[in-house]
């Protein structure tokens, strides 16, 4: 039974990440093409915004698959 519940969560995790790296991505895109100067400072902002989306994700699936 805790397997199955340890593979619903990593999925909610991973439907999570996911969500917000999209989010993430549509917000930057939107940005660069209202101010396109402003280009390299959002890319930059953006890299380090989805590393550490995927840096919790990691960790919370890491938790879900222990807690077996």
């Amino acid at each position: 039974m805790t397997g199955t519940l340890a593979a619903i969560g990593a999925g909610l995790v991973t439907i999570g990440a996911s969500l917000g790296i999209g989010k993430l991505a549509a917000s930057a895109m939107e940005g660069i093409a209202r101010q396109p100067e402003a280009a390299p400072k959002i890319q930059g902002a953006m890299i380090i915004a989805a590393a550490l989306i995927e840096g919790v994700a990691l960790f919370a699936a890491v938790i879900c698959l222990i807690a077996k």
